[in-house]
């Protein structure tokens, strides 16, 4: 990239956000934190009242705009791309606030890309399997972790089925599974929680301030791990099967594999020997237990319990 390319994609970035430290742009173009304070200074001086704050980074004084932003026609792709996968893969909610954004997106752009855009439009195709749940509630969540206020939540609980309604103040949300969730201290429980968006069926904000110090999500994860005291499971597949568990191993805690030639041995991180235990005997002959030997007695045990169950 040379600098006058440069020098616009760090304007851009310092529009994107309220505060933008050296160090991140130095990162994102590969440059020294000299080039960027000189690059900083060229915008400077071209008019763009930037402010330094001193230990924060640099932000654009507020009311100042650019003209539209011209894409190339590599992003408009992208953009392109990117709306198949959110129809596909988000909720109704989701999808409507990306569709009006891209009408933004496209008014910008020159003739020949809108005319790119029309003729790519229709030859890229998204196929799933499972409906998108709903997750309409996503955006109160973030405001909601945004201004530091609690919300009221109805929700209906996995196994017994049961709607209770709680305060929560929201940590993070995180995508697995097929499934959206959210982690957020629950005074009901007196503890961190874990929710799928799916299961809410009732959500209100309040003028209730946060009065947990709250983990990051990160560190909510980190110590769901410890807490749980993930087992290390080391199987070894027939690689006649490997292409159906390519598409499952990672709801099972896939961590690691090596090709043997005519097996693969997978090595997998996971709360509950005996839901892993039921997962592998679907394979039959198809997969060794090496460790630990724990599993293979779970895997009998319920072997002979369908066993008596049948006959």
């Amino acid at each position: 990239m040379n600098r006058i390319d440069r020098i616009s994609a760090i304007l851009v970035q310092l529009q994107s956000r309220k505060i933008v430290k050296a160090q991140d742009i130095a990162d994102r173009f590969e440059i020294s934190l000299r080039t960027v304070y000189r690059d900083v200074k060229t915008l400077e001086e071209a008019g763009v009242p930037i402010i330094g704050e001193a230990g924060a980074g640099y932000r654009i004084m507020d009311g100042y705009r650019l003209p539209p932003v011209m894409f190339t026609k590599e992003e408009a792709t992208a953009f392109i791309t990117a709306e198949k996968l959110v129809a596909k893969f988000t909720d109704e909610a989701t999808v409507r606030r990306y569709s009006d954004a891209m009408y933004k997106v496209r008014s910008v752009l020159r003739s020949d890309e809108k005319g790119m855009l029309e003729n790519i439009e229709n030859v890229i195709q998204i196929y799933k399997y499972n409906k998108m749940p709903d997750n309409s509630y996503m955006y109160d969540l973030l405001k909601s972790i945004s201004d530091k206020k609690a919300v009221e939540m109805s929700y209906r609980a996995n196994y017994t089925g049961e709607n209770t309604n709680r305060v929560i103040e929201p940590v993070g949300i995180y995508f697995i599974g097929n499934y959206w969730h959210l982690v957020a201290w629950c005074t009901l429980r007196n503890d961190y929680r874990d929710f799928r968006l799916d299961r809410i069926k009732g959500l209100k904000h309040t003028n209730i301030n946060f009065v947990q110090e709250k983990l990051s999500l990160t560190e909510y994860m980190v110590r769901y791990t410890n807490r749980n005291q993930l087992v290390k499971v080391v199987v070894v597949f027939d690689k006649q099967v490997v292409p159906y568990i390519n598409d499952q191993k990672f709801y099972f805690g896939y961590a690691d594999e090596e090709d043997n030639g005519s097996t693969v041995k997978m090595t997998f991180l996971t709360p509950s020997i005996s839901y892993f235990a039921k997962w592998l005997i679907s394979y039959g002959k198809k997969v060794q237990v090496e460790s630990p030997s724990a599993l293979k007695d779970e895997m009998c045990k319920f072997i002979k319990e369908l066993q008596e169950h049948y006959l």
